[in-house]
């Protein structure tokens, strides 16, 4: 009956798409949006010979660089405005959030509401522009210095301009994007920084594909590869869709009430917990923490000789952290079960929830309202959050190690990158779908009123 009742749901919904037109105006703004964010992608930095940073590129390609590379819709690799893209804005919201929940006086602008999360949003913004600084002068001091072994020189005219120059289109591309990101989040439909990210990832997959079967039709790439690659992306796809879907539904009992024939009757509902309560947050968090610093090695081992002690430092950092080593794979676990735990304590609070219940007059069978429902709440939150950490770290890890191993040039193949794009596409399809109930409802609200009238 459920499954019929959402058949019927889904066909009117669908029959009402012609008519939202709010709805219409949102998904064109995104689509808008998004195609500027791809536009963006090939405009160079100032500065910076396209033609022989394309011949670098393919002689360093593989590593670290083609995750950040992945996530930034191949503006890394074409050294565009956006080249770091809004991983420094992510850095920068992990740093506040944590000091949210440890610093006093941030502490105190959290609880204030509204006006505590504007002011956060700014020091946000702040943190957003420190950091990609920072990575902008490392970038730009290894750009030009990019390609010295090859004779080939990335930078036309090499000098503190360039780099000022470069830190400041960088500074400005990322603000750019973030504002991009805000006005698709308010103006448009789903969250504007994951449809940017996603967008970027998928914008990847085709050149992937191709690499894939023309490997193989070289060669270069075994068949039963190709076969076991295609296999691995729809069982991931499955399971990421079957998991997403997953909830743990904790039965609320309210007081019996009269109902319209006189008789007492108790009402029920169920309460939803994720399995996967932090969504795609924990694997963008944890990449982001650890692209920060590799992306400031990578280049800045451009720019000094790895014959001093800081050079091969450096050297040795990257060959430990690259893509597929054991303590990037640990490093990039530990991280993503961390912030799947933070998340979770932050976006759900079990003290608020029980007071919700309490003041309706709702409880838990078995359990006393209050304080009891809240450590029953955080008891069942945090060991599903087990699961759905566990879930997530397999999710991401495996793939990322058989990529690693096999030596295949395939970042879309990676669980971090397939998690982001279903769970992206899975939040957007749910708001479209809310927009267009909500339309729904809106139009009989309407003729209930009109033939209120008429009467």
């Amino acid at each position: 009956m459920a499954s019929r009742a959402d058949n019927v749901a889904s066909n009117l919904n669908l029959a009402n798409f012609s008519k939202a037109t709010e709805l219409k105006n949102r998904i064109w703004f995104t689509l808008g949006a998004l195609i500027v964010f791809r536009f963006l992608s090939f405009v160079p930095l100032p500065g910076v010979n396209p033609l022989v940073l394309e011949q670098l590129y393919e002689q360093t390609r593989g590593g670290i660089l083609d995750i950040f590379n992945t996530f930034s819709g191949g503006s890394l690799e074409r050294m565009s405005l956006i080249a770091l893209g809004i991983m420094p804005y992510i850095t920068a919201s992990i740093v506040v959030q944590l000091a949210a929940s440890l610093h006093p006086s941030l502490m105190a602008l959290k609880k204030e509401g509204e006006s505590g999360r504007k002011k956060l949003n700014q020091y946000t913004r702040y943190g957003t522009v420190f950091l990609t600084a920072i990575q902008g002068w490392f970038v730009a001091s290894g750009l030009e210095a990019y390609g010295a072994s090859s004779g080939l020189q990335a930078v036309v005219n090499p000098g503190l301009m360039f780099k000022v120059g470069a830190v400041i289109s960088m500074i400005g591309g990322t603000m750019f994007l973030l504002w991009l990101g805000e006005q698709i989040t308010s103006r448009g439909i789903g969250n504007g920084t994951s449809l940017i990210i996603m967008a970027g990832i998928v914008a990847q997959m085709p050149r992937f594909v191709t690499n894939l079967f023309e490997g193989g039709r070289t060669g270069s790439i075994s068949g039963f590869t190709i076969i076991m690659a295609v296999t691995v992306l729809v069982v991931l796809v499955l399971f990421i869709c079957f998991m997403e879907r997953a909830t743990r539904r904790l039965l609320i009992q309210y007081p019996k009430r009269a109902s319209q024939h006189g008789m007492m009757q108790a009402d029920r509902s169920h309460l939803p917990l994720k399995i996967n309560t932090a969504g795609v947050i924990p694997p963008i968090f944890a990449s982001s923490l650890l692209l920060l610093p590799l992306t400031i090695s990578q280049f800045a081992g451009n720019s000094i000789s790895p014959d001093t002690h800081m050079g091969s430092a450096i050297v040795t950092l990257n060959q430990y952290l690259a893509h597929g080593q054991p303590l990037y794979m640990t490093l990039y676990a530990i991280g993503i079960i961390f912030f799947c735990f933070f998340y979770t304590a932050v976006v759900f609070n079990p003290e608020e929830t029980a007071d919700n219940l309490k003041r309706n007059g709702g409880f838990i069978p078995g359990i006393r309202p209050g304080k009891s429902t809240a450590t029953y709440l955080d008891y069942v939150l945090t060991r599903i959050t087990v699961i759905g950490a566990l879930y997530i770290t397999v999710v991401c890890v495996i793939p990322e190690w058989w990529i690693g191993t096999t030596g295949l040039n395939m970042m879309f193949l990676g669980g971090t990158s397939l998690l982001i794009v279903v769970n992206v596409t899975v939040d957007t399809i749910t708001q479209i779908q809310s927009h267009l109930l909500a339309h729904q409802y809106g139009d009989l609200i309407k003729k209930a009123k009109l033939k209120g009238r008429i009467r």
